[in-house]
């Protein structure tokens, strides 16, 4: 028999109810804590925080920081019923480490951010820095000079045209 899914139920949980897990070996750096405040500004919660029955948190340790920084008072969360402590302890690494291990399409995401580029959207949500889409977007800026037979970067302004500047108090 296959034991409950956490996402079968989603709930409201008070962020003070909430306690982080003390060996949590992930770590989240002022601005990563900024981007993903910046992200749940622009598309609201998307992404539960996971919890044990005691309200120790397992996954979600970043979102539950930015959602303190933007003064939330509860959060979405999905609790894992029955789980062991080993269960919980390796899924809290799981959950971090199964995302690393996932490559890109160079060639589709120089393609995604160039057109979200040119339509003025804020690249700077998606998580890249602008060094990184001055990077990833200089070769496509090259292509458009080569075809226009123009010099120079292709329409669209400079690598950090649409990258938001980091959120007030971030350091």
């Amino acid at each position: 028999m296959q034991r409950a899914w956490p996402a079968d139920a989603v709930e409201r949980r008070p962020l003070a109810s909430l306690l982080p897990y003390a060996r949590n070996a992930r770590t989240h750096s002022a601005d990563q804590v900024a981007q993903i405040a910046a992200a749940i500004r622009e598309w609201g919660w998307t992404v539960p925080v996971l919890v044990d029955e005691a309200g120790q948190l397992i996954a979600g340790h970043g979102r539950v920081l930015a959602a303190k920084s933007l003064g939330l008072l509860d959060v979405p969360a999905m609790v894992a019923r029955g789980w062991s402590e080993a269960d919980k302890r390796a899924y809290a690494l799981a959950d971090n480490k199964l995302t690393l291990n996932a490559g890109w399409d160079a060639d589709l995401l120089k393609g995604e951010l160039f057109e979200l580029r040119s339509e003025g959207f804020d690249l700077g949500l998606t998580g890249f820095g602008a060094e990184e889409v001055a990077g990833l977007l200089g070769d496509l800026a090259e292509v458009a000079a080569t075809d226009t037979g123009e010099t120079g970067e292709a329409s669209g302004g400079g690598a950090g045209i649409g990258m938001g500047a980091a959120p007030e108090g971030d350091e």
